[in-house]
């Protein structure tokens, strides 16, 4: 399932380095792909909701087409681009309009013309005339007329219009009217969740995520850091305990190494997507190496996450070739429980992408994370558990000034956020707000979610500043 299933679907193909990522980024309005002057940055496919003139569609961007091996890395990523075009309403061959046709691009353009879907060919880099004798070479490969523009400086995208609306337009105005209908049942669904996938290099995140999916939709591999882009993937999957039908939106993300260990530019671009991509989650699964176990940079993982306020979850991945499974196990337990010990009792499940062990199990937990880190507790309930941690354990009374706690409230959710009011808070020590943040999450329900504490006092008009 995608995110707008109804719309016509548009790939983009051509050779690396012709700009079919800025084009992408171009028609969807925003930055989503990674854009670098490095050959070969795009290595999977992404998806995203694109408007030229009120015409609306769904758009992807594939990996730089390269004649190598099948096995190779950019083998398998020509594989990727081909299956791309499958089931899809139109296709944008984009080609370097500065640099002319190139026998690469004629061996696409032969691919192409073997295929049913209609082909639009782009000149893209035709700023000013410095492509003009490229685009009067492309009429050879047989598809007509190029649109000359510039996806960088957005100079000609417009006339992409006047292409794409005879091949995809009727299909277009269908999906308007059928979103149209549906919209007064919008708010009454809950949204799909947004499951992102994070760790290490070569900690299998492609791999889980194509096992989800049940089709290899990633580009994986024994290579290291394969993965550039965040790529999110909407999805359908049934709950095994109400066999009701579920929405996923899968993110798959870069691994993150050591910071000293991240030199090069691309890199630093893949981490910092990643990072993004926690803060667009819900709900963050960090995936451990079974052969590795638990290291320094997954703590330093996990801490980013929680700090960035999402639900984090564990997984260890590779469990079908784990060593002394039991004493991993519970290892790598006592580990975080003494790492992360702001939140004790994270959920930790064994799983392999393998074999398709733990993987249901992971997502009920991911969802039950989910609802407790959406959880707003009433304010009845919220001020009794109030009143008895006072009373079991009263606040200090530094240099015999009482501390006085007057109330609390739950400001926010996702994360749970609670602002506690009182007198000379600035004096309450930080003993004490971890007391109350243990007893919110052990006592209400937030046992493995980050819960923020805020003290508030009163301004007191007749005091002196």
């Amino acid at each position: 399932m995608r995110a707008s299933p109804a719309k016509p679907t548009v790939i983009i193909i051509g050779r690396p380095n012709v700009g079919k990522s800025t084009l992408f980024n171009r028609l969807v309005g925003k930055r989503l792909a990674l854009v670098d002057d490095q050959p070969g940055v795009t290595r999977d496919r992404r998806f995203g909701d694109a408007e030229i003139a009120g015409l609306e569609f769904q758009i992807v961007d594939t990996a730089g087409w390269e004649d190598e091996d099948a096995e190779s890395l950019p083998g398998r990523m020509r594989k990727q681009t081909e299956v791309s075009l499958e089931g899809a309403d139109a296709a944008l061959f984009v080609f370097d309009s500065r640099v002319g046709v190139t026998p690469l691009d004629e061996e696409i353009a032969r691919w192409l013309r073997s295929q049913e879907v209609p082909v639009v060919l782009v000149a893209n880099k035709a700023e000013g005339k410095q492509g003009d004798a490229g685009i009067y070479e492309s009429f050879a490969l047989g598809f007509g007329e190029p649109v000359a523009l510039s996806a960088e400086h957005g100079e000609g995208v417009a006339d992409l219009f006047d292409h794409l609306w005879p091949i995809i337009g009727a299909k277009a105005e269908s999906a308007e009217e059928a979103e149209e209908f549906d919209e007064e049942d919008e708010d009454a669904v809950a949204g799909p969740l947004k499951l992102a996938i994070v760790g290490r290099p070569n900690a299998g995140k492609s791999t889980l995520i194509n096992r989800f999916l049940g089709e290899d939709r990633l580009l994986t591999g024994p290579e290291a850091g394969i993965t550039r882009d965040s790529i999110a993937i909407d999805w359908e999957w049934t709950d095994p305990r109400s066999g009701e039908a579920r929405e996923v939106r899968l993110i798959d993300t870069a691994g993150m190494r050591k910071k000293a260990q991240v030199v090069e530019k691309l890199e630093r671009l893949s981490v910092a997507d990643a990072r993004r991509a926690i803060d667009f989650a819900e709900v963050v699964v960090l995936l451990l190496d079974a052969t590795r176990g638990l290291e320094h940079q997954d703590l330093k993982i996990a801490s980013m996450v929680l700090e960035e306020g999402r639900a984090l979850m564990i997984a260890i991945n590779k469990w079908d070739v784990a060593e002394d499974a039991s004493a991993l196990f519970n290892g790598i337990r006592a580990a975080l429980d003494e790492g992360l010990a702001q939140v004790r009792g994270l959920p930790l499940i064994a799983v392999s992408a393998k074999t398709g062990k733990g993987l249901d199990q992971l997502l009920c937990a991911a969802f039950d994370l989910r609802e407790a880190w959406s959880r707003r507790v009433p304010t009845a309930a919220l001020n009794r558990w109030f009143d008895d941690a006072l009373e079991a354990n009263p606040p200090p009374a530094p240099k015999g000034k009482r501390i006085k706690l007057r109330y609390i409230t739950q400001a926010s959710t996702r994360p749970p956020r609670f602002v506690v009011f009182g007198t000379r808070l600035d004096m309450l020590p930080k003993s004490y707000e971890r007391y109350l943040v243990n007893g919110i999450r052990s006592k209400l329900g937030f046992e493995a979610v980050p819960v923020r504490v805020v003290l508030k006092s009163p301004k007191n008009p007749y005091q002196k500043d």
